[in-house]
């Protein structure tokens, strides 16, 4: 499938300065990724570093990328970008928080959608080096 190309914040109902991510990179219907280069002026940065937060709001931002993409594409959908909600975090192992300059790759895996809910499988990468992994349940709302 060919991605189709948006502004990032057309995907996200997240606005500046508190979008975490930079591009969508994969779309299919079980995986989604994403990539950020983390910036100075990242609200999550801190002397540098990127906070462990930042990396949880990553991979939910991953996901609503992934919902804006379906809601832009598919010809069934409205096109309006829905607020979610991250409902539980499970299993969550941070090893390293990233550093200004680095570029992370996130990786969401659909597990299960059920009505308003997915379980989500994801993982956070710096030049092939596991940053971040868990699983997240998020929940979609109708509010746009």
């Amino acid at each position: 499938m060919t991605l189709q190309l948006f502004e990032i914040a057309d995907l996200l109902p997240q606005k500046a300065p508190f979008i975490m991510i930079d591009r969508l990179t994969h779309y299919d219907e079980c995986q989604t990724k994403t990539e950020l280069t983390v910036r100075d002026d990242n609200v999550f940065c801190h002397n540098g570093i990127m906070t462990e937060t930042g990396l949880i709001e990553n991979i939910a931002q991953t996901c609503a990328a992934r919902e804006g993409y379906k809601e832009k594409t598919l010809p069934d959908r409205s096109g309006d970008i829905k607020i979610g909600f991250i409902g539980m975090l499970k299993s969550m192992t941070f090893y390293r928080c990233p550093r200004v300059g680095e570029t992370l790759v996130t990786t969401a895996v659909i597990r299960q959608e059920i009505f308003d809910f997915t379980l989500v499988g994801a993982n956070v990468v710096s030049d092939d080096e596991m940053l971040a992994e868990g699983e997240l349940k998020i929940y979609l709302t109708e509010m746009k």
